[in-house]
């Protein structure tokens, strides 16, 4: 290694003019001004031969040790007009106000009329209601949009869909309460002794009809420990068993070309106690997987009229709402059948 060290001056070097710098200083550090020159002496003769001192602006700052273009440059000052910024202001302020009207209204058209009932009166929410139909906003323009929203969601939700994908299982020790969520009441024990199941759209042609004896008899019951998840935003852990729907369809395949099952109970329950048919519609690879079940048990024992006795679907991998209790009807089609809770504006697919 090279020793590289300053020479001193020799006697009689003039270094009146720039400041030496070390030899690796940047080159625009070396060429960078500064001020020379010496105080004056109060009282001393002032030598006016002498050149004036050399007076040069500061170096420019210095950005995390680098000058040049990543120095800070002085700001740009622009005035403008008073009207300018006025106009500008008016602008601002007029397509926020519009913007709110917008989402208003929008938000107004797309309020479920039960929801409007709440909180606005009958006669004020009538002439909102009139306003915006004026404008297109009408009831029946609401539901297609719903509809197509719910159709793009539930496209997406099949899309990503995997038929091999398992929800998780549980020890049988981290079972927890699992609540009554019949939509009406829960059906009375007499239709207990005439309940059975009918099949239609099978590939023979045919119907097949079942008692609960039949069912346990042909098919080999399953266990399993899953998460049943509400709509409504609860969830339970429950210990089921029963028959595995893929089973089922291998012993009574459905008609070719069959894609879809309608689940119905005939014996279904509104608020007030009256016959109210529920129904779902389930696609036939939700049947098929694996931990879809036909239920006949609940917490190792027969399935109380609470949790859908005697048969009830069991899929984990769908909403609670798809779970159909007390099933009566199994149809096989080849286009999706209707479902209760799509025709009062949910999803037709709710996965998870």
């Amino acid at each position: 290694m090279s020793d590289e060290r300053e020479a001193p001056h020799e006697a009689g070097e003039d270094t009146s003019g720039d400041a030496q710098l070390p030899p690796d200083a940047p080159a625009a550090e070396a060429a960078a001004p500064h001020v020379a020159s010496t105080p004056a002496t109060p009282g001393a003769a002032v030598d006016e031969s002498s050149p004036a001192p050399r007076i040069v602006s500061a170096p420019p700052a210095r950005v995390g040790g680098l000058p040049g273009t990543l120095a800070e440059r002085p700001e740009d000052v622009t005035e403008v007009p008073h009207s300018t910024l006025a106009a500008q202001s008016r602008r601002d302020f007029l397509l926020f106000a519009a913007g709110v009207a917008a989402s208003a209204t929008a938000a107004w058209w797309l309020v479920p009329d039960r929801h409007k009932a709440r909180f606005v009166p009958g006669l004020v929410r009538q002439r909102l209601d009139t306003l915006a139909a004026r404008i297109g906003l009408s009831g029946g323009r609401r539901e297609t949009v719903l509809n197509r929203a719910l159709t793009f969601d539930d496209d997406v939700s099949e899309a990503l869909y995997s038929k091999d994908r398992r929800v998780r299982t549980y020890d049988r020790s981290e079972v927890t309460r699992l609540p009554n969520n019949y939509h009406g009441r829960t059906p009375a024990t007499e239709m207990l002794a005439t309940w059975s199941l009918s099949v239609t759209g099978l590939a023979s042609g045919g119907s097949e009809r079942f008692s609960m004896d039949d069912l346990v008899r042909r098919f080999t019951l399953h266990g399993q420990v899953t998460r049943l998840v509400c709509v409504e935003g609860w969830s339970a852990i429950a210990w089921w068993g029963g028959i595995r729907f893929a089973d089922f369809l291998v012993a009574f395949p459905p008609a070719s070309g069959a894609k879809w099952a309608s689940m119905r109970s005939s014996v279904s329950l509104d608020g007030a106690g009256r016959p109210e048919p529920y129904y779902v519609s389930i696609d036939l690879d939700t049947a098929r997987h694996p931990q879809t079940l036909l239920a006949t048990h609940q917490g190792g024992h027969p399935l109380t009229l609470a949790h859908g006795a005697p048969l009830r679907l069991l899929a984990p991998v769908k909403l609670g709402l798809k779970n159909i209790k007390a099933v009566t009807d199994i149809e096989y089609l080849a286009s999706e059948p209707p479902d209760y809770w799509n025709e009062r504006g949910y999803s037709k697919y709710d996965g998870l």
